[in-house]
C-alpha cells in the first residue's frame, strides 16, 4: 500500500500544481487587461471635449478601449449620439 499512497500523493500534487499554474496565468492576464496606457483618461477627456463642441453628449455616452492585436494597438471609440430632436432643442 505504500507504493499506492505515493502515486496518490503525486497525482494530487500534480493536480494542485497544474491548478496553481493555471491560476497564475489567469491572474497575469487580468492584470494586463487592467493595466491600460496612462494617457487614456486624458485622451478620453480631450475627445469628449471636442465632440461636445458640436453635439451635446455626456461622458456616459463615450466608450474608449485599447486592444493589442498582432504587435500593434487598436483604439476603439464608440459614441452614442443623441437623436436629432434633442440636438435641435
Amino acid at each position: 500500500m505504500r507504493l499506492l499512497d505515493y502515486f496518490k500523493s503525486t497525482r494530487n500534487n500534480n493536480s494542485a500544481s497544474t491548478a496553481k499554474d493555471r491560476l497564475q496565468v489567469i491572474i497575469a492576464h487580468e492584470r494586463q487587461a487592467l493595466r491600460g496606457p496612462d494617457y487614456l483618461p486624458a485622451l478620453r477627456r480631450d475627445i469628449l471635449e471636442v465632440i461636445k463642441r458640436y453635439i451635446p453628449v455626456s461622458e456616459k455616452q463615450l466608450e474608449l478601449h485599447v486592444e493589442q492585436e498582432a504587435g500593434y494597438e487598436v483604439l476603439e471609440l464608440n459614441v452614442t449620439l443623441p437623436d436629432e430632436e434633442k440636438i435641435a432643442s
